[in-house]
């Protein structure tokens, strides 16, 4: 099972309990393929960078999960097929993520210099 990160961005419009469902619905469909999820987090509405489907704001959902290679067509189909959701994207990661040091140990290791 290889490691992926997605991404994407639920209309504005929709409300937090149909947002929470289609959330849950994705999840769903991941896990239906064999997917377990490390991370799935809701970072909530934010203003686009562009206009996206005449849409300037969008709710982000962003998923870290350990999967097969069929889950990714599937879950992808799924954005498509849904119309609620506006963007998607779906990496491939070569390696685990490592969660970023502290400043104070950052601070520690340099103390002699400059950073």
């Amino acid at each position: 099972m290889e490691l992926y990160e997605s991404l994407f961005i639920i209309r504005a419009s929709v409300s937090d309990q149909e947002t929470t469902a289609l959330i849950e619905k994705m999840k769903a469909v991941a896990e239906k393929t064999g997917a377990q999820f490390i991370k799935s987090e809701n970072w909530g509405k934010k203003k686009l960078a562009y206009e996206v489907k005449r849409e300037r704001k969008g709710t982000y959902v962003y998923f870290y999960f350990r999967a097969p290679n069929i889950t990714v067509g599937e879950l992808e189909r799924s954005y498509r097929l849904e119309d609620s959701i506006i963007k998607f994207l779906t990496v491939h990661l070569k390696k685990e993520l490592v969660p970023p040091r502290p400043r104070e140990a950052l601070s520690e290791e340099f103390a002699g210099g400059r950073i």
